[in-house]
């Protein structure tokens, strides 16, 4: 046989194989109850960090106010185990403080004023009005029945079996979805925690962009119930009509982090996209409320 009929004959099983993976369809997901007769989100980034100090009580409770639907905060721990929410592994960003968190205890973290780096150029202008790194349980009592998306920033020590058992002490897993940039603990929180929602990590994500574009996303074994991505990752395009139309057919709902711009949020919620992650939900609010009058 010679060389050109036998690659002839590579490419023919490749595509049949290809085309057989086409018609393949994975199981739908099972429609968590964080989804639950939900239509699109308003979602408070840091929870609303463009109009208070990020990831404070403050920021939470102008945002729910404002009635947003869906509050995101990130957590780390202090040296005593105690949750809190910051988005950055250290104090020096938005403090009066410097060092890690972790190395800390949550009476240290108390001591320091969380409105420092708010509006920084303009002369921090909440500094010394009582603003302080906030316990996420706190956060929960203030905010009962509030919905959220937490991710987990800390790495080590793990914190995601600690943040399972708040969730399950408050009854809230029906409230809470979780994410992480990292897969390792999301994994560890999925085991822990399975009947509480989560999203998906950069390299989950990663995985079912590719196959998205390559036409096999029905493919992919979702770990989590939805995406919180960007519009754009580099030179790649992520979000497009036939993106969101897969998800779509997955159940697998797609958020946009972050958007400020009211023409990004226009062409977005055209596009259909699920919901988008702002650090100011107010203008958010805003648009969809004239819109829909």
């Amino acid at each position: 046989m010679g060389i050109m009929k036998k690659i002839a004959l590579v490419l023919v099983a490749l595509l049949a194989v290809y085309a057989g993976l086409r018609f393949f369809v994975s199981a739908a997901p099972t429609h968590h109850p964080f989804y639950q007769d939900v239509g699109f989100e308003v979602i408070a980034h840091g929870a609303g960090q463009g109009l208070q100090p990020k990831n404070t009580l403050e920021a939470a409770l102008l945002s729910h106010k404002l009635a947003a639907d869906v509050i995101e905060i990130d957590i780390h721990a202090s040296s005593d185990g105690v949750l809190v929410l910051s988005h950055d592994e250290t104090v020096d960003d938005m403090t009066d403080g410097t060092g890690f968190i972790k190395d800390k205890t949550f009476e240290e973290l108390q001591s320091l004023d969380a409105a420092l780096g708010f509006k920084k150029l303009s002369g921090s202008p909440l500094q010394g009005t009582g603003v302080k790194i906030p316990a996420l349980q706190d956060v929960f009592t203030a905010l009962p029945g509030a919905r959220y998306i937490i991710e987990i920033k800390q790495l080590s020590p793990s914190i995601a079996e600690s943040l399972c058992e708040l969730i399950q002490q408050r009854n809230m897993q029906g409230q809470v979805l979780v994410g992480s940039f990292f897969t390792e603990p999301l994994e560890t929180f999925r085991q822990h925690c399975p009947s509480v929602a989560t999203s998906m990590s950069q390299e989950e994500v990663t995985k079912l962009v590719i196959l998205q574009k390559m036409g096999l996303s029905h493919l992919y074994d979702l770990p989590g119930v939805a995406l919180q991505v960007p519009m754009r990752s580099g030179a790649i395009t992520v979000v497009t009509e036939s993106f969101l139309r897969d998800m779509k057919q997955r159940g697998v709902r797609v958020q946009i982090w972050t958007v400020n711009s009211l023409d990004e949020m226009r062409e977005l919620i055209e596009m259909g996209v699920d919901g988008i992650i702002t650090d100011y939900p107010d203008r958010l609010h805003t648009l969809i409320s004239n819109t829909t009058d």
